[in-house]
């Protein structure tokens, strides 16, 4: 059965400015806000402006434009966290593990012999949050063409 996109969701609130969040990245299709319940330092969300419930329901173009930014943050956040490698993540439906019902990629820095934490472990600082922000931005402007 096919669900339909809540406008009431929690990353749609966070498009709309009624719920704050640590933003690392913006342009006309998509952004970039770091996961306040980190599996990792520097984990970021990737979210399309355009309201997609998951991958299965996006039109062709939010998809595109999507990837694209997950490709672009996960370079810079590779280079600003000194990762050795970068975990994406994308889920869709609850059977998978999807909770938010928005399109969303996780970009998680990853480091050799360190594990994920569990998502829901604890809220990060919000000093922490915003430092690791300040890094991805600074690498997002040193790659850019």
């Amino acid at each position: 059965m096919h669900q339909s996109y809540d406008e009431s969701n929690l990353f749609a609130k966070i498009l709309r400015n009624e719920i704050p969040a640590i933003r690392v990245y913006e342009d006309a299709d998509v952004v970039a806000f770091m996961d306040v319940m980190p599996q990792g330092p520097g984990h970021t969300l990737i979210i399309p402006r355009n309201g997609s419930r998951n991958i299965l329901d996006a039109d062709a173009t939010t998809l595109g434009r999507t990837i694209l930014a997950v490709q672009k943050l996960a370079k810079a956040t590779k280079q600003a966290m000194n990762a050795d490698g970068i975990t994406i993540l994308q889920f869709n439906e609850p059977a998978a593990g999807q909770t938010v019902f928005h399109l969303h990629f996780h970009v998680i820095p990853r480091f050799n012999g360190i594990e994920l934490k569990h998502h829901n472990d604890k809220m990060e600082d919000l000093s922490e949050l915003e430092n690791n922000a300040k890094k991805i931005r600074a690498a997002l402007i040193a790659i850019a063409p």
